[in-house]
């Protein structure tokens, strides 16, 4: 959350040629709510499913993609295994969660982090790092670098796999 997945991720998919596809944008479009509408109706019950189906439908497209998938979507075990499939390169934009909550600020469209969104990212970072770090074929710290040269961090990485 707030590492860049998009401002990251559209000019990758720009130097490829590619579509960039974004679980927030997708879902905003799929279900006509907004994230904060989502989880005010129904909490994560009702988000975590379709982050899981637009990652599975966009890793099933015929046309390669880059995908912003949602950050919560690595705590589902087939959104994992999709993840690490041949045709997958899978970026960890990797952040320190002091960092991350001076980002997000007062966002109010980021639902989960509540009143105290240090103590809730420190808490995401502790419990999904691991799982992140299955999946990864490439770790850019994106707290100690600009976006431009993490962008062709990506880039090199992905041209060299």
């Amino acid at each position: 959350m707030a590492a860049g997945k998009t401002s990251i991720g559209r000019p990758v998919a720009e130097q490829l040629g590619r579509e960039l596809t974004d679980s927030d944008s997708w879902i905003e479009a799929r279900t006509g709510h907004t994230v904060r509408e989502l989880w005010e109706g129904g909490g994560e019950a009702a988000y975590r499913p379709l982050e899981l189906q637009h990652l599975l439908e966009a890793l099933a497209s015929v046309e390669p993609l880059v995908i912003a998938a949602a950050a919560g979507t690595i705590l589902d075990p087939d959104a994992r295994a999709g993840l690490v499939g041949p045709a997958a390169f899978t970026t960890w934009l990797r952040a320190d969660p002091a960092w991350l909550a001076t980002k997000v600020g007062d966002q109010g469209h980021r639902p989960l982090l509540g009143d105290d969104p240090l103590a809730v990212l420190t808490q995401m970072h502790e419990e999904r790092r691991g799982l992140y770090g299955e999946v990864a074929d490439l770790i850019v710290d994106v707290d100690s670098t600009t976006r431009a040269k993490a962008v062709a961090l990506v880039l090199a990485a992905y041209r060299l796999r």
